[in-house]
């Protein structure tokens, strides 16, 4: 066996087990943490470092992932990208030989650029569903923190007991800076990656809020409160704003299905009669 297909076979082991942990990962639902990252990006990963992927990663794409909440490294993805581009080369192999020349290398390389572009397309989506999950907690967690500082508890544990208490994206982040307070990392450091981590308006100045009573002894409560009364103002007009949307899209209804839907019925009686 020549280099080439061993390298081609082990490929193939790898781009299956790639496979497998794509569908694990899907079946754990929304509430638990991916798998993906950790697991079946990193299968693909050993099949783009197979095929010795080594490129410049875009900026800001650590900057992505930490508020995606991924815990795969830059590296991991890029080469992630390569192993998708082969499972797609594969998956279209079959196909392909039954094709003509130009089609079937049209539908390989259409294959290729879709796998190589999949694991960006999974991390925007997930990022967006963690801003919307994020969004929609941000002004509970926030008045929950005015009243822990209210009872008299420090910043900290504040922060730790919001975080115990909530299920939510952002309370397991709050949560997380209290332990790595908690493990005796300064404050200032806790609270960095919570920035980096909560892609919603409002983090930073909670973050900026939090630092200054520790560092200051000021009051968090009078600031987080109107932070949460911020936060619920854009809820409303979030709100206010898919409520405008949704008219032209119920008129549209009304226009196209109702209304002939009537006129048949009237149109069905009158034939009746005659």
């Amino acid at each position: 066996m020549t280099r080439a297909e061993l390298l081609a076979a082990l490929a193939a082991v790898v781009l299956a087990a790639a496979i497998v942990e794509l569908a694990a990962a899907a079946s754990t639902g929304t509430r638990g943490r991916s798998r993906l990252p950790a697991r079946a990006a990193g299968a693909l990963a050993g099949a783009g470092r197979l095929l010795g992927a080594s490129v410049a990663a875009p900026p800001g794409l650590r900057a992505q992932l930490d508020a995606a909440g991924v815990g795969a490294g830059v590296g991991d993805i890029l080469a992630a990208r390569w192993g998708a581009a082969t499972a797609g080369v594969l998956g279209a192999a079959g196909p392909a030989t039954v094709m003509p020349g130009r089609l079937a290398l049209t539908l390989l390389a259409t294959a290729a650029a879709a796998g190589y572009l999949l694991p960006g397309w999974w991390l925007r989506g997930r990022l967006r569903r963690r801003r919307g999950a994020m969004t929609a907690e941000l002004a509970v967690v926030l008045d929950l923190v005015a009243v822990a500082a209210d009872a008299g508890l420090t910043p900290m544990r504040a922060l730790a007991e919001v975080g115990r208490r909530g299920r939510g994206a952002l309370a397991t982040e709050l949560r997380a800076t209290a332990t790595r307070a908690a493990l005796g990392a300064p404050h200032a450091e806790a609270l960095a990656p919570l920035s980096a981590r909560c892609p919603v308006e409002g983090i930073d100045a909670l973050v900026g809020a939090v630092a200054r009573a520790e560092r200051h002894g000021a009051p968090l409560a009078p600031g987080v409160r109107a932070l949460a009364v911020d936060a619920q103002a854009r809820a409303a007009q979030r709100l206010r704003d898919r409520a405008a949307r949704a008219a032209p899209k119920i008129q549209l209804v009304v226009a196209l299905l109702l209304v002939p839907a009537v006129m048949l019925l009237v149109a069905a009686a009158l034939a009746s009669r005659l």
